[in-house]
């Protein structure tokens, strides 16, 4: 799986607003995380018109039933390697939360 990693740290794709989930709504899909492609998008600051587009285009190739309703909103957070995380969302609003973020119970 292919990502985009800078300074030890790993791009992670999520989209924060309320309506659609990036990673929750395509969870078939898990290279959707880290795809360097809209990583490269988000960072170029989102551009519309032929480049969204051919963007789109691209995802509906690699990403077979894919669900963009959340590339509009998408953000990037940066995760150190290594670090485990989930993606939590409520009504498509997501978060990145990493395990030390977390407090786990222990049966």
């Amino acid at each position: 799986m292919d990502k985009v990693i800078r300074d030890g740290e790993v791009a992670v794709l999520y989209s924060p607003d309320f309506g659609a989930g990036w990673y929750t709504w395509n969870t078939e899909h898990p290279a959707i995380l880290y795809d360097p492609t809209v990583v490269k998008w988000v960072m170029d600051g989102k551009p519309s018109g032929e480049a969204r587009v051919r963007l789109e285009a691209t995802l509906d190739e690699k990403y077979p039933r894919c669900y963009l309703g959340g590339l509009r909103d998408l953000q990037i957070r940066w995760v150190p390697v290594g670090t485990r995380f989930y993606v939590d969302e409520y009504d498509g609003n997501e978060t990145v939360v990493l395990d030390q973020e977390h407090e786990w119970m222990v049966a």
